[in-house]
């Protein structure tokens, strides 16, 4: 058994495997909102003010988490498209403006681009096929090229991006650069400051083992202003506190992105969650994860009828692999699957395993030998 069992103590015989989709919590994200909910039925919001302390500390665990320079660069968000969403509607865009992306890219981070159409800008999709997929986007990059956005790490092939270098070749072009960090934040380390990047984004229901319904959005400093503000409200104003204020202004920090009340409950659950990651560690998350996916792709390479549709290359992958089984039309694989209860999901061209750090090799083991008898019938 995994020594992470008792914050992860499943249903017995399940075989977790989908966390690029949706992650279990933890225990103690379960405990915190037990006990949130407790001393609301006991107390309502009479504590209101060390409720504050809750969003607080989480807004550290995420600058922690991304190596943002301050709090001040994090946003709390609905989910990524949100943050996506205040980028693309924020900046002044000009007709004739590019946008480059790949085309590979989760819905949320191409019809965003794509809803820019009316005020024309265009959209430009480049292939990650080739050789040197980071040298082709940076390819793609013109004189009337505005920002470059892309994912991480793709959602269906589980491609990792050299995401120093694009941010470097961003900065030398004068391209803003906008990654969707949903499939790498939590699974890996992730550094803004190293990428050079001027927005991060991630929903915190993945790999950082939250609820669904908040998320993060790093919005770098020298950034800020760029962005029209969307959406109005109390919470986004500087004084926040100041009711009867007449003049406001917008908070100078990236609170300015959140209009209204805080999900109290999202956070209190999102926060457990981060406290393990971090207890853990990042490092040793990453290199947990990366070994998981690494004893998936060996158990798969023995079976032969198995083809695999993700990076061989370790430093290409973060928590994804995705394969298929000849004879075995992805869909019917993966309905055999979860009557065995392997918890996986259909993406791209095959099945999409995704392992976290506390995934024990004995799940697994079991799983690469539903596949192997599989593989015979």
């Amino acid at each position: 058994m995994s020594s992470f069992s008792h914050e992860f103590p499943h249903q017995s015989g399940l075989r977790y495997l989908n966390h690029a989709a949706v992650a279990p919590w933890p225990k103690r994200a379960a405990d915190a909102v037990a006990a949130f909910a407790q001393e609301n039925i006991l107390l309502g919001a009479r504590d209101y003010p060390q409720w504050l302390t809750i969003e607080k500390r989480l807004r550290e665990r995420l600058a922690r988490l991304l190596n943002a320079q301050t709090t001040g660069d994090i946003a709390l968000v609905k989910n990524t498209s949100e943050a996506l969403s205040f980028v693309a509607f924020g900046l002044d865009w000009r007709s004739g403006d590019q946008v480059v992306i790949s085309d590979q890219e989760f819905p949320s981070n191409r019809v965003v681009w794509e809803a820019l159409r009316p005020r024309g800008v265009e959209v430009i999709q480049v292939s990650l096929d080739g050789a040197d997929p980071e040298g082709d986007l940076l390819a793609a990059c013109g004189p009337r090229t505005r920002l470059l956005s892309i994912s991480a790490v793709q959602y269906a092939s589980g491609l990792r991006m050299d995401l120093e270098r694009l941010g470097a070749g961003c900065r030398q072009r004068g391209v803003l650069f906008c990654i969707d960090a949903i499939q790498q934040l939590g699974a890996l380390p992730f550094d803004v400051q190293a990428y050079d990047c001027a927005f991060a984004m991630a929903d915190g229901h993945k790999w950082m083992l939250g609820p669904e319904g908040l998320g993060v959005f790093y919005c770098r400093t020298a950034e800020r202003e760029q962005l029209a503000l969307q959406e109005y409200g109390w919470h986004m104003l500087e004084n926040a506190g100041n009711y009867d204020q007449a003049d406001w202004q917008p908070a100078r920090s990236a609170r300015r992105f959140e209009c209204g009340s805080p999900n109290m409950l999202g956070a209190v659950a999102l926060g457990a969650s981060l406290s393990l990651l971090e207890e853990v560690g990042m490092a040793k998350v990453g290199t947990l994860v990366e070994e998981h996916v690494q004893q998936l792709q060996d158990g798969l390479a023995r079976i032969p009828d198995a083809a695999l549709h993700s990076p061989l290359d370790p430093t290409r992958r973060a928590g994804i692999l995705t394969f298929s089984l000849a004879g075995w039309d992805n869909t019917r694989l993966l309905e055999r699957l979860r009557a065995e209860q392997v918890v996986c999901i259909q993406r791209g061209a095959g099945i999409r395993f995704s392992p976290h750090f506390y995934t024990s090799e004995q799940v697994i083991e079991e799983t690469l030998a539903l596949i192997a008898n599989l593989a015979q019938e």
